[in-house]
């Protein structure tokens, strides 16, 4: 297939700056096949059965964007600089790769200083990214960048405004757990106590799984031919509770519905290998399109997604491409908000769909 085929337009003022409040006050499409509804995500309980499992991400997003001085002696006196570091993640050797800007005027061995007790030495520079070694380790590190460092907003919303204190909170899930994400599985964003009470006394059963979502997931797709497209990679982990949990839904007739395409990319790597579900950890590229074969994937809740993006290719994978012309076709007449902070869709696959999936 070709890129084109996964293009839309979308209008400016239905991409979301700010989330709704409360949390599942969003508005939900609900798509079953080629059937779609209006709703609300606090009535997701309803759309479910009891049994379901919703498998949920619980990655926790780190203030990765940080801005500091390099300073430096010369001829003419000493001299500064502002440096913009993006962290993207850390590396075998203990630095951490990061976009900086402007690169330009950070020479290897000279270090920034980000203020709040955190500096940093540029070590080595490689494939546009900078690799830096933070002074500090562990928990102090950890405080110092709380202090220090800024959520970091996809660029859709950050060229509209700049990140704030609110932002803290609302671009985190309430089940964060794990520190290593420099994006949100935005999807899980709806969720608040209210909606997991009203999910759990519907009989709707949770799994948590891992995967640190990176910076990649905002990049463009550049070949039209979609097959040609390298993925970047991310590091997750289906525990042995995970996937014993995901298997016993599955075995009972219960559905298996990733919150996000984060987690959905995550339990299909662990099932790529036998096409059942299995403890897995390491890096996935998985790439999801149009013809990809599901195996523990029974639906998916997730957001609107960019134009002629991977995300795009992989919906129209789960509920077919027609479909999901569809759906996108509803929201845009409908005005749903699109992106990170945007509403939600529930994306129930017709069985003659998931049956033609090879």
């Amino acid at each position: 297939m070709k890129l084109s085929d996964f293009d839309f337009d979308l209008p400016d003022d239905l991409i979301a700056t700010r989330p709704a409040r409360p949390r599942s006050s969003a508005r939900l499409l609900v798509a079953e096949g080629r059937d779609i509804r209006d709703a609300r995500v606090f009535d997701l309980p309803d759309m479910l059965r009891p049994g379901d499992r919703l498998v949920l991400n619980d990655t926790r997003v780190i203030p990765a964007r940080l801005s500091g001085l390099r300073r430096r002696d010369t001829a003419q006196g000493p001299t500064e600089a502002r440096i913009e570091a993006t962290l993207l993640g850390p590396r075998a050797d203990g630095t951490w790769a990061a976009l900086i800007k402007p690169l330009k005027k950070l020479k290897q061995g000279e270090t920034v200083d980000f203020g709040a007790g955190l500096t940093a030495v540029l070590e080595g520079v490689a494939d546009g990214q900078g690799h830096l070694r933070f002074g500090l380790v562990g928990d102090d590190f950890d405080a110092a960048l709380a202090r220090a460092g800024a959520m970091p907003l996809p660029p859709y919303i950050a060229a509209r405004r700049p990140a704030d204190a609110r932002d803290r909170e609302d671009y985190q899930t309430i089940w964060a757990e794990h520190s290593g994400a420099v994006a949100a599985p935005t999807a899980s964003l709806h969720f608040d106590d209210a909606l997991m009470q009203a999910l759990a006394a519907r009989g709707v059963d949770f799994t948590r799984v891992t995967l640190h979502v990176g910076a990649g997931t905002f990049l463009p797709v550049k070949v039209d031919d979609i097959r040609d497209h390298k993925m970047h990679a991310e590091w997750g982990r289906v525990s042995d509770q995970a996937a014993a949990e995901i298997a016993a839904t599955r075995a009972a007739g219960g559905r298996v519905i990733p919150v996000g395409t984060t987690a959905l990319r995550l339990i299909e790597t662990a099932a790529r290998e036998t096409g059942a579900i299995a403890p897995w950890q390491g890096e996935t590229d998985i790439f999801i399109h149009p013809g990809f074969r599901f195996n523990v994937t029974d639906a998916l809740m997730t957001n609107f997604h960019l134009p002629k993006s991977t995300l795009m290719m992989l919906v129209s994978a789960l509920l077919g491409v027609d479909e999901i012309r569809a759906v996108y076709a509803h929201a845009l007449a409908a005005k749903y908000r699109f992106f990170s902070y945007g509403d939600a869709s529930l994306l129930i696959p017709a069985p003659t769909h998931a049956s033609k999936a090879t």
